[in-house]
């Protein structure tokens, strides 16, 4: 039998020390991340409106919708498909019976068929994610277009920049081409 000491080394004696501090740090990392998550889960289920800037009520013919941009940001980059902006809309209590599908797009459609992108969801709560073309200028329009359950067919726009301040400086900053 050998007579060697086994002294735990330095590095041992601080993990011994310190394992309980660190523990502790590792989970309160994540608490500082939790803000940011339940407001973000606030917005998703509606609690805090609809979206994080609300434009307003937009009459659209006979019926109206209120409009929210969901993020006061600009339009996000999806890749070679462009970039998007995504909004938010709920309609008027008493056209929900009457309208069969809303769009949003930029720039007057020239028909149904080009009317842009569909709302999806309940009508107290539908989303879209409009796509912004490369030509899109500053002053340009949101156009929303409403089908009636009747054949019939209302639009509205509204100024791009009224809509959605963040993206028209966004086009300021791209110098007009996304």
């Amino acid at each position: 039998m050998s007579n060697v000491s086994t002294a735990p080394s330095n590095l041992r004696r601080l993990w011994h020390k310190w394992r309980f501090h660190i523990n502790i740090l590792l989970l309160a990392i994540p608490l500082g991340f939790m803000p940011k998550y339940f407001a973000d889960a606030a917005l998703s289920r509606g609690d805090s409106g609809l979206g994080e800037r609300e434009i307003g009520d937009i009459a659209v013919g006979p019926w109206s919708l209120k409009l929210a941009e969901l993020r006061n940001e600009p339009p996000v980059d999806i890749g070679p498909a462009g970039h998007i902006k995504s909004f938010n809309a709920m309609l008027c209590a008493t056209c929900i019976g009457q309208v069969k599908a809303t769009y949003l797009r930029i720039g007057k459609p020239r028909s149904l068929r080009a009317a842009g992108s569909i709302f999806f969801g309940a009508p107290y709560r539908m989303g879209t994610n409009v796509t912004i073309p490369k030509r899109t200028q500053a002053d340009d329009q949101l156009w929303i277009t409403m089908e009636g359950w009747d054949g019939s067919m209302h639009q509205a726009s509204i100024p791009l920049g009224t809509a959605s301040p963040a993206t028209v400086a966004w086009l300021a900053k791209q110098g007009g081409k996304p």
